[in-house]
């Protein structure tokens, strides 16, 4: 069982930055992060593969949010610039013992409790 733990939310004035972290027990082969917003379904944001040269971002972020991962300490990053109020969400971080591209939840076979970000404007 993969356990993963997210930290690195809070509240921010928009324009401003935060970085998320998840550390996984265990060394995992795909990461994502997703998000839920109130009254929201959980939407994708990225995704990164094991050696970090496959990434995929809704576009509705990109150019703001960059995904990496350090394999040696099994943690994926989530640096997010440029934050606007429609960011607000609990992020949850997910993974994938098998490699995927794909957007869709129920493709992650682990999840995070999650860690709120707020956006104030």
């Amino acid at each position: 069982q993969v356990q993963l733990v997210e930290s690195g939310g809070g509240l921010v004035q928009a324009g401003g930055s935060l970085r998320l972290s998840c550390a996984a027990s265990i060394s995992v082969r795909t990461m994502a992060w997703f998000r839920q917003g109130p009254g929201k379904e959980r939407e994708f944001v990225s995704f990164i593969n094991w050696s970090g040269d496959s990434t995929y971002y809704v576009e509705s972020v990109k150019g703001r949010f960059t995904i990496s991962r350090d394999n040696a300490k099994n943690t994926v990053y989530l640096q997010m610039n440029s934050l606007k109020p429609e960011d607000t969400a609990v992020y949850y971080c997910a993974a994938s013992a098998f490699y995927t591209s794909s957007p869709r939840p129920y493709d992650y076979n682990y999840w995070g409790q999650g860690t709120q970000v707020t956006v104030s404007s």
